[in-house]
Parts: structure tokens; C-alpha cells; sequence
């Protein structure tokens, strides 16, 4: 086991870029993956990993390395010989990493990861709110789990093949999965691997989309027939989950702020075979308007803090900050009350999101219940999923249901006679 220089100097060029150049880390490593077509795949999973993992653990290694933001490449370099150290990697006799003290870093390993927010590598901010939100307890086991790096999960698209017959197309190329219990269309890589360069993939037989992501367009408890609003689309791969429950039948309108992702969203619907998606870019509020009582299922998937998807997004730690989750807590209560509206009597909504935060969760529905067009829809139930207990993602879900319309009987006036009040 031993370092080689010129994937060390890609990883510590990407760490560059996302540490002093705002790039963000997924970006920065499908840039360093292409680099050199001479690699094989240990030396690509050595660089992506190796990039995640000081992503991951930023706080914790700078502190170790006693260096600070912003990082100059010696300063990255520290950080990478924390690192290797830690890892048990043998320290070159390279000019960038000569006196690297061993012994030391272990030492201020051991000392610092005594407390909490050095050890699961967060800002003060961030563990404070986990606490206040979470309870200590609960809050610990939770940043644990999502410091693990996440799984691969594929989401077996059912407009195209079934689990079965996908699990046999990758046996064929080496990739072993395993099912989940209680999801019919997930599976689990065994070892990862880039599943995207896969016939299987650009035939559209499957998604890249957690375990518990995939569990939000269950839960809309869509059919085939119904007219359907996705509110906040994005790039869409629960939109395309919910093309494949309603079975390509029925009308499935997919919205969103940025025609950017929309466009994203043709490209996968396309290749996936979902032909039943309308695309409507919310620019002006009619766009809203128009459908107000109109669909018969609704999904709020909201903006919010992205504090239940760490494990696949490390960097966020870095990028979010404390004013971010109070203005996207105001956006959230927006898009429900406005989004909600779409809903016809009878229908079903559910507002949704990555955060284990109950700010950004029920204590949002709750709020909702009491506003008037919350007062027209009745709370069926919700999900709290936590990564620690799940070992995927952290989503929260809630099922509300719009009261039907109550028709008033017409007012009889005293002086008509009786016969017309028989009628």
C-alpha cells in the first residue's frame, strides 16, 4: 500500500478547487476522474474517495494539522499527511510532505476527537442547532451516521424492465446487489461502482436515488389515470419514479424555478421512457394559479437545509450556514401554503424534504394546519426518517388530504308553499 504522486497531486489539486474556489466537490471529482484515461479503477476510486474523505473531515484534519481557512496548498498538504497518517499509508519521501510528524498527529487525534464537533467534523453552529433540535442523544448517533460515506442505491425503473431481470444484466458485468426489504424497486451495490457507464443505465433501466428518497413518491399514493403536480421537480428523479407508478397513464406535471434542471429532467425522462410529463417553468404566479384545485396529487419535495443528506454531500457541512436554514424555514412556508392550493377536493398532498430538522418538518405542518387553506386539509400521517436508524438518507414526509367540498343546501324561503319544499 502505497501513495502514487500523480494521484495525490490530482487529489490535492480538486481539494484546491472546492476548499478555495467554491467549486462544489461532485463536480470537482467527475473533472478529476477524466484526467487520465490510463487509469484503472482502483486509482479512480483512490482519488474520488481520497477527495470525499478530507471533504468529509475537513474540520477535523486542519484542526490536527493546526492549519486554517483559507487553506494554501502547503496548508492542503498538511491536511492530506494528516490523513495518510491516520489511514496507516506509508509517507513518501516527498519535498511537499518531509516532516510529517506522526506521532503528533496521532496524539492530537486522540486529544481533540474528545470533542464533538472536531470529532464528526461540523461547525460549532450546526451542533448546536442538532442539539436544540434533535436532543443530545439522538443528535450524536445522527451526525455519526451521516458521516458515513452513503451507499449506492438503484431504483429499478419499471417502465423498462423488472428487479429481476436487472439484477441478472449486472451479474453479468460484476456488480452484485442486494434487495431491501419492504422496497420493490431498490437495490443495493455490494462494492461500489460506475454504474453510469453501464448499457443498463443508458437504456434507462434504472436510477441512481437513496433508499429512503425513494420512498417520498410511494407515498403520494399516486395511480395510474390521475392528473399529478410535482411542484419542485429539479432535475427529477422523483418525478420519474412517479411516472413509472402511474404507469405512463395519465397527466404528470413536473414544475420547477430553473429551466435548467427541467432540461435535465427531458434528457433522464426521455432515456427512461416516461412519456406522461408536461413541463412548466413557475416564472410568473399564474403558473400556479391556473391549476388551483385541479390535481388530484400533489408533491411539495421543499427546499431546505439538506441536513439529512450529508453522507452523498459532504461539502455542504462547509456551504451552508445558520441565515440559510432561517430563510429557507420562511421559503418552506410559502411554497405550502401557495403550492397546497393546486390541490383539488379530495386530493392528496405531500410535503416533503432531506432534513431531519423538525423546524423544517412537522413543526412546518403544524404551522401549515392552522393557516386557512391549511384549516381545508386534514393530517393523515408522516414519516420521520433518521440515517442512524435507517443507515440511508434522512427524509421527512407528510400525507394531508384535502376535505371535500361541502355544498350548502339552498336557503327555502317561509312564504313558498309547501309542495315546492317536497320538491
Amino acid at each position: 500500500m502505497r501513495l502514487h504522486r500523480n494521484l495525490v497531486y490530482t487529489t490535492i489539486d480538486s481539494l484546491n478547487a472546492i476548499f478555495n474556489e467554491g467549486e462544489y466537490a461532485d463536480k470537482v471529482v467527475a473533472r478529476a476522474l477524466k484526467k487520465d484515461k490510463r487509469w484503472g479503477s482502483s486509482d479512480r476510486k483512490f482519488v474520488a474517495e481520497t477527495i470525499y474523505e478530507i471533504v468529509r473531515w475537513k474540520r477535523l484534519y486542519a484542526e490536527v494539522a493546526e492549519v486554517k481557512a483559507p487553506f494554501d496548498r502547503d496548508n492542503i498538504w498538511r491536511m492530506f499527511s494528516v490523513w495518510a497518517v491516520l489511514r496507516g499509508y506509508p509517507i513518501p519521501d516527498w519535498r511537499q510532505l518531509e516532516g510529517t510528524p506522526e506521532r503528533k498527529i496521532k496524539g492530537r487525534f486522540d486529544e481533540l476527537s474528545k470533542t464533538r464537533a472536531i470529532k464528526e467534523s461540523i461547525p460549532d453552529w450546526m451542533d448546536a442547532v442538532g442539539v436544540q433540535e434533535l436532543g443530545e442523544k439522538v443528535w450524536s448517533k445522527e451526525i455519526t451516521a451521516q458521516n458515513q460515506p452513503a451507499k449506492v442505491i438503484l431504483r429499478v425503473n419499471t417502465l423498462k424492465t423488472t428487479k429481476a431481470a436487472l439484477r441478472a444484466i449486472l451479474m453479468d458485468l460484476d456488480i452484485d446487489t442486494d434487495v431491501l426489504e419492504n422496497q420493490p424497486d431498490a437495490l443495493v451495490l455490494k462494492e461500489r461502482a460506475n454504474v453510469f457507464m453501464t448499457d443498463a443505465f443508458k437504456q434507462g433501466f434504472f436510477e441512481v436515488q437513496d433508499a429512503n428518497s425513494q420512498l417520498v413518491a410511494a407515498f403520494l399514493d399516486v395511480k395510474p389515470g390521475m392528473r399529478v403536480v410535482d411542484t419542485c421537480a429539479g432535475a427529477g428523479g422523483k418525478t420519474l419514479h412517479i411516472a413509472a407508478l402511474m404507469e405512463n397513464k395519465g397527466q404528470l406535471i413536473a414544475m420547477d424555478l430553473y429551466e435548467s434542471k427541467l432540461k435535465q429532467l427531458k434528457i433522464r425522462a426521455k432515456r427512461d421512457g416516461a412519456f406522461n410529463i408536461e413541463y412548466r417553468i413557475i416564472d410568473t404566479t399564474k403558473v400556479i394559479k391556473k391549476l388551483h384545485q385541479k390535481a388530484d396529487r400533489v408533491l411539495i419535495d421543499a427546499p431546505c437545509s439538506g441536513l439529512g443528506v450529508l453522507k452523498r454531500n459532504p461539502d455542504a457541512k462547509w456551504k451552508l450556514q445558520p441565515e440559510f436554514i432561517d430563510n429557507i424555514r420562511k421559503i418552506q412556508s410559502e411554497v405550502l401554503e401557495s403550492y397546497s392550493k393546486i390541490v383539488k377536493p379530495g386530493g392528496k398532498l405531500v410535503y416533503a424534504t432531506c432534513s431531519i430538522l423538525p423546524s423544517e418538518n412537522q413543526e412546518q405542518v403544524e404551522k401549515f394546519l392552522k393557516t386557512d387553506i391549511g384549516q381545508e386539509f386534514t393530517f393523515i400521517k408522516d414519516q420521520k426518517i433518521l440515517a442512524h436508524e435507517s443507515g440511508f438518507d434522512g427524509f421527512y414526509m407528510a400525507l394531508l388530504e384535502r376535505k371535500e367540498a361541502v355544498v350548502k343546501p339552498k336557503e327555502i324561503k317561509s312564504a313558498e308553499p309547501k309542495e315546492a319544499v317536497q320538491e
